[in-house]
């Protein structure tokens, strides 16, 4: 089974406001296979957290070239609000978020597996570095 860790982080600087998603995809070797910084224009943080790992998630997608369902993926991300919606714990009310977990469910269903955990800050640098290279080039 192939396994991806991917650290993923998201901001926006006013909220909403310019925003931005990063993303680093390790492989089961702890070797950075991909990552995301893409400006995603005016939006929310908690739009722009998702977003992180939707877009990560389409490069684990690549990179399994077909074998989803011998993947694993170890999601990690400093957003307790989003971990704790994919986890099931909190209610999403937001249509935006709702739209935004429905695209990363459709994503997530065909890997093999898929967890999501709450990670310090300081765990999650590459990622939030990567968010906000976004925002200063984009926005």
């Amino acid at each position: 089974m192939r396994q991806f860790t991917i650290h993923a982080d998201g901001g926006a600087r006013g909220n909403p406001g310019p925003a931005g998603a990063g993303a680093v995809v390790r492989d089961e070797t702890g070797s950075i296979v991909a990552t995301v910084s893409e400006y995603l224009g005016v939006r929310t943080n908690n739009y722009a957290e998702y977003e992180a790992v939707i877009r990560a998630l389409e490069d684990v997608h690549a990179l399994a070239k077909g074998a989803l369902a011998d993947t694993a993926v170890m999601v990690k991300m400093d957003s307790e609000l989003v971990v704790k919606q994919m986890n099931g714990i909190y209610r999403i009310k937001h249509p935006d978020m709702a739209a935004q977990a429905a695209r990363l469910r459709e994503l997530a269903g065909p890997l093999g597996f898929i967890s999501f955990a709450h990670v310090p800050r300081e765990q999650n640098k590459d990622a939030d570095a990567l968010a906000n290279q976004a925002m200063d080039n984009g926005g």
